[in-house]
């Protein structure tokens, strides 16, 4: 049996936030990027309140193109892309 590739647990978990809570940046706090979520979280509420939501929508279709991009990947190149190499977008 081959040997757990450390961070790859991560990979299913922020993939399902980032479908789910993508608009907030959840998904981004929970890799720890926390500058990137903060962006995220501030476009959704502040921009998405001058624009009647259209800020919210945008990063709720970023986070759900992440998301999905999570999840696709293999343990071996999320953790070489975002674990180790710290891409904080897409």
């Amino acid at each position: 049996m081959a040997e757990p590739i450390p961070g790859a647990e991560k990979k299913v978990v922020a993939g399902v936030l980032g479908i789910l809570l993508g608009a907030l940046g959840i998904h981004k706090f929970y890799l720890g990027y926390t500058t990137t979520g903060i962006i995220m979280l501030a476009v959704s509420i502040v921009v998405g309140g001058f624009t009647c939501g259209i800020g919210c929508s945008l990063m709720g279709i970023v986070g759900l193109i992440e998301g999905i991009i999570y999840l696709t990947k293999t343990d071996e190149e999320f953790v070489a892309t975002y674990i180790n190499g710290k891409k904080e977008w897409f």
